[in-house]
């Protein structure tokens, strides 16, 4: 049942989940930085940098209490609901390429989901502080149970649900993403900032962005069919 006794939780099977995991993650990392370097090269029409097109974007709908700001690091961009920012990465801020105007722009997007309420966004950021102690705690206080009263023990459970809050986050966070790579993508559109050629281009960079998304998801649920396999068995008597 247990695959040969405590050796064998080291040497299971179900590490194949973990390596396939892995592997798609690798695959959608090297997915998006390929296809974010192929468009980056690629200059706008507009001569816009990223900066000054999430301005326009944010401005164009009436959002005009969020900043736009640049921040360290490559493809770290992120929008902060706390503090009302737009946080643009150096290969983001001030590049004028299709790219980067793109991620600019989806960042708006999320902007946009918190000025109006979007409802995936709040339950995404009420799901944050519970999936990270979650994600964290999770597998100390299954192996504590698995130790103290083998698989099945409430421990065991406990720890299994506090590891799906993981990915109920990662599962949220799908429709999320997307809808904000929609508004930027109908958005730059409208605004007239990229032509129907340079939007071909940003839907591809999102699109190779958004893979990221399904594949932690995909990561997180194998990572959690190998723990039910592995410690949520009823409990051994022999």
């Amino acid at each position: 049942m247990y695959y040969g006794g405590m050796m064998g939780y080291y040497m299971d099977p179900t590490w194949i989940f973990v390596i396939i995991g892995a592997l798609l993650s690798m695959a959608a990392s090297a997915r998006v930085t390929s296809t974010f370097n192929k468009y980056s090269k690629v200059r706008s029409m507009s001569g816009m940098t990223g900066a000054e097109a999430a301005k326009r974007l944010l401005n164009s709908q009436g959002i005009y209490d969020v900043q736009v700001r640049p921040v360290s690091g490559r493809l770290s961009d992120h929008y902060d609901p706390r503090t009302k920012t737009v946080n643009l990465s150096d290969s983001v801020y001030d590049s004028t390429s299709v790219a980067a105007i793109g991620v600019a722009a989806h960042e708006c997007g999320h902007a946009m989901q918190d000025n109006t309420g979007y409802v995936p966004l709040k339950l995404r950021g009420a799901i944050v502080p519970a999936a990270n102690i979650g994600s964290q705690a999770a597998l100390p206080i299954i192996l504590l149970g698995f130790f103290i009263s083998g698989a099945g023990s409430p421990l065991v459970n406990i720890g299994l649900i506090l590891f799906s809050l993981a990915v109920l986050f990662q599962l949220v966070t799908l429709p999320v993403e997307f809808n904000a790579s929609r508004r930027a993508v109908v958005l730059l559109g409208q605004v007239g900032i990229l032509g129907d050629e340079e939007l071909s281009h940003t839907r591809k960079v999102l699109g190779a962005a958004a893979l990221t998304y399904v594949a932690a998801l995909a990561a997180t649920v194998l990572q959690l069919l190998r723990l039910v396999i592995l410690f949520g068995g009823r409990r051994d008597n022999d």
